[in-house]
């Protein structure tokens, strides 16, 4: 498979409108690709709470749109990063999009783990629940976003129900940007898939994002890494590798499941 990540750059000189153009034509660009991922927020920027309300859309809003008509003139899969989605019946929710190379709508992911310790993201949006994979010709996806990327268990939840590549869209700050590549490093090696975490360019209200979008192999080897800036980071991979690592290496099988908690 070949899969190109879309480091944007979300810069607030910038209007949503513009940068959701400009987006939509890299995604062009990209036929020939079988995956194209986009970050997390990348409309609004992850850290610009006060743009959440004034810019959120339906689920089937403007991105969509836009996203769907790029994903069928390219002729690719593509995981559209994430949107402030509102909920008619709800609140807003931070939402992924995954569309197929016909531009049909294949999943839609709502963030289950919210960023923020009781302000932000954590009180503004909606907490997802429900796991979300996706069945491609070749690979089966696993959907997470950012701050997901520290819980573990969502991960063994997502491989139990056949992920074999793990896609996870961010915006993930510059400061924690050793946290990015060790978590991704260790998703990959604990459950033995690929990972493709993409991360923004740029500073979203005034915080430094961390770039360096990052594709790792089941074993836990980096197969391609960006730089700081905006880029599109492309590789190739075997997704059969995953199976063949499980196999050859079938620590997934020696898992112990429902321990229960010391005695006192």
């Amino acid at each position: 498979m070949r899969a190109s990540l879309l480091q944007i750059d979300v810069n607030e000189d910038e209007s949503v409108e513009s940068r959701r153009v400009r987006v939509a034509s890299l995604v062009r660009e990209q036929a020939g690709a079988d995956l194209v991922v986009l970050p997390e927020l990348w409309t609004t920027g992850a850290f610009a709470y006060e743009e959440f309300g004034t810019e959120a859309e339906p689920l089937e809003g403007p991105t969509y749109e836009a996203m769907a008509k790029a994903a069928s003139d390219a002729g690719v899969w593509l995981h559209a990063g994430s949107v402030p989605e509102r909920d008619p019946d709800g609140p807003l929710y931070n939402t992924s999009l995954v569309f197929s190379p016909s531009g049909d709508l294949a999943a839609a992911y709502r963030k289950i783990h919210r960023f923020g310790f009781d302000k932000g993201e954590a009180v503004l949006m909606g907490a997802g629940r429900d796991l979300v994979t996706v069945r491609l010709p070749d690979t089966t996806l696993g959907l997470a976003t950012c701050y997901d990327l520290r819980f573990p268990e969502l991960f063994r939840g997502l491989v139990d129900a056949g992920a074999e590549t793990l896609v996870i869209p961010a915006g993930w700050p510059e400061r924690r940007r050793a946290h990015w590549t060790l978590l991704a490093q260790a998703r990959a090696v604990e459950n033995q898939a690929y990972v493709l975490a993409c991360g923004t360019a740029g500073s979203h209200a005034g915080v430094p994002q961390a770039g360096h979008s990052i594709v790792v192999d089941p074993w836990g080897e980096v197969l391609a890494e960006a730089g700081p800036g905006e880029q599109v980071l492309t590789v190739e991979f075997d997704p059969a590798r995953a199976a063949v690592t499980r196999d050859q290496f079938p620590a997934l099988k020696d898992r112990v499941l429902g321990l229960a908690p010391p005695r006192r």
